[in-house]
């Protein structure tokens, strides 16, 4: 076809002839109404539980998979107009504030990645353990990887003239992984989207936006009609007040009318909230929360979610960016997000050249040999029994691991390796029936039961793996795990705090300040279960920060004693204050379940709420 200039496209091309090119894949008919016993999680409404069990499921049991941040950013590597801009690598032409035509007019000519590689990508994945890969189709930047034939701002309008995702998707298939697309919303390219950056100085016209719309469901068409079968659409940039749930519905039902199988994150509509789970609307589409460069610290139960993390500090390549964590760290943090039943999307960032860091490569290398021998208490697992982490390490699940028994595997991460040989894991009441160290087949460890749990001996005084060490523990049915109380700690106070919660609707926990935050309604609940061992009275304090327009009336039930206050509002979300709520008692030896709620409509939000502390009269 012949291409006109990339920047005066959507002003230009003609809105008839995208909407041909949705058309083909556009549903014809109406949505069913959901029928009963339609899932809880969020995804496609008309899906029943086991149809949705059955299209996660390849996801589910992966756990491992590679992100690709690659581009027209990753040439400057961080630097335009001769300086290195803070922030992130992909960022660049928001960081330096830098004129959008500029930018095409600098980078597309000079990129020109030769040394890619698409076999020795996924080679990397696949040795590293990793079972899919997501690669940036299109950044914030509006580049296209791939031959776009709705826009010449392509791969094909720079010197390399190669479908890079053509190339990769081919790779990434031979190697026996699973093929994923990154598809950012914002777009700070296209002359139709909105808003503009306030450096941009082109012509705005409100009425292009749904132009834009129109243009960004084109590309999606093409990426998901020319490349073959594609397990997820990892969208971004959702966030900016044009996009909104009826353009994130309308985008979902589009996705999926071109691959019915395909798995679509929760960035796909404006419901993501607090560690980028979900909102307490369940109308909110997307199949699995998005946590970026953290990880909830109890997971998200009752969710499918991925934490996607950075090998250092930015996402695209950046030259001066040496902030790189440890392979130990990485591989403890794939086994703490598989503890709590998350999947990890581990992020590497090509140079210009094609190249991916050496950096990278190595600690991916490390992480692959210790995957080769320990692969197996990661795949297809399930979240630990226990309802906290135990102070040695993490536990995944893996049921039925005995064929014709109801065996249970307990994989036990040992990152702090016992000197004697012995591992506890209190509160266990199942029976164990066998014990291997995986990587030593000739350490003989045996279980037995006592009256605190269960206790594995035998297992020798160094570990196998200094990152973390894999014993398994088979044991009799579904595991049997005593519920985790918070206990008074020695001057009698009770702490309950927000990393410890069990809470449901909006409301979620955020590393930033260690707190509960998102508590966007009445409904939604935070909750601790205690046990003090003596009938006494406590003061009940809470410790919460908000803005100057939230606030308002609580209600905090301590084994059916309810204690109202009213929480004035503060300077900001990281303004905290005590506040006194009043008087319970708590009887001795026995659960006492302590919960909070809004009782006023919240606004923007309710509160951050970072503890309840239960301080006694007398101890």
């Amino acid at each position: 076809m012949t291409r006109t200039p990339a920047l005066a496209l959507a002003a230009t091309a003609s809105t008839a002839a995208i909407s041909a090119l949705l058309l083909a894949a556009t549903p014809t008919t109406q949505p069913a109404t959901p029928t009963a016993g339609a899932h809880e999680q969020p995804g496609t409404p008309t899906e029943s539980k086991s149809a949705r069990d059955a299209r996660m499921k390849w996801w589910r049991d992966a756990r491992f998979g590679m992100f690709i941040h690659f581009g027209l950013y990753s040439q400057p590597a961080g630097v335009w107009a001769g300086k290195d801009w803070p922030g992130a690598g992909e960022w660049l032409l928001h960081n330096a504030k830098a004129d959008p035509i500029e930018y095409e007019k600098t980078l597309v000519p000079s990129f020109n990645p030769v040394k890619f590689d698409a076999k020795e990508w996924a080679d990397l994945a696949r040795d590293a353990g990793m079972k899919y890969v997501v690669i940036t189709t299109k950044h914030h930047d509006g580049f296209a990887l791939w031959d776009s034939k709705v826009s010449d701002y392509d791969v094909m309008a720079t010197p390399f003239k190669r479908d890079i995702m053509k190339e990769l998707s081919d790779a990434v298939r031979a190697d026996g992984l699973t093929m994923c697309w990154y598809h950012s919303i914002m777009d700070w390219h296209h002359p139709d989207y909105l808003p503009r950056r306030e450096w941009d100085k082109r012509p705005a016209d409100p009425a292009g936006y749904p132009r834009y719309v129109e243009y960004m469901n084109a590309q999606l068409r093409e990426l998901l009609t020319n490349y073959g079968p594609i397990g997820i659409l990892w969208f971004d940039g959702e966030w900016e007040n044009t996009w909104n749930h009826d353009l994130g519905k309308r985008t979902d039902d589009f996705v999926r009318s071109l691959q019915p199988a395909i798995i679509v994150n929760n960035r796909v509509d404006t419901g993501r909230a607090g560690m980028e789970g979900f909102s307490a609307d369940e109308k909110s589409r997307g199949d699995y929360g998005t946590p970026e460069q953290t990880i909830p610290p109890n997971g998200m139960p009752g969710r499918d979610w991925e934490t996607c993390m950075t090998m250092n500090g930015t996402w695209g390549f950046k030259l001066s960016d040496t902030r790189w964590k440890s392979s130990q760290d990485l591989i403890r943090k794939l086994c703490d997000i598989a503890s709590k039943g998350g999947n990890f999307l581990l992020n590497v960032g090509p140079r210009g050249d094609g190249t991916i860091p050496p950096e990278s490569v190595e600690r991916l290398h490390r992480m692959g040999a210790w995957m080769k021998v320990n692969g197996e208490a990661i795949y297809g697992t399930a979240a630990s029994p226990f309802p906290r982490t135990l102070p040695w390490g993490r536990v995944t699940c893996k049921p039925g691991v005995a064929a014709g028994t109801a065996e249970t595997m307990l994989n036990l991460f040992v990152f702090d390796w016992p000197k004697d040989g012995t591992l506890r894991l209190d509160g266990l009441r199942s029976d164990p029936m066998g014990v291997t160290v995986l990587g030593d087949a000739g350490r003989k460890a045996t279980a037995a039961r006592d009256d605190r749990g269960v206790v594995v001996t035998g297992l020798g005084s160094a570990p196998v793996d200094a990152d973390a060490t894999v014993v398994q523990l088979r044991v009799a049915g579904t595991p049997q795990v005593d519920p985790v109380y918070v206990t008074p700690a020695a001057d009698g106070t009770v702490t309950c705090r927000a990393a410890d919660a069990v809470t449901t609707g909006s409301i979620q926990y955020e590393s930033h300040y260690e707190n509960l935050g998102w508590w966007r309604d009445t409904a939604s609940t935070a909750s601790w279960d205690v046990k003090v061992a003596k009938a006494i009275g406590f003061r009940v304090k809470l410790d919460y920060a908000c803005n100057e327009t939230c606030g308002g009336e609580i209600e905090v039930d301590v084994g059916g004693t309810k204690l109202r206050a009213t929480l004035p509002p503060r300077k900001d979300w990281g303004d905290f204050a005590t506040v006194d709520v009043g008087m319970t008692t708590i009887p001795a030896d026995k659960p006492v379940r302590v919960t909070v709620r809004a009782l006023t409509k919240p606004g923007e939000s309710f509160i951050n709420l970072r503890s309840v502390t239960l301080t006694p009269m007398q101890w």
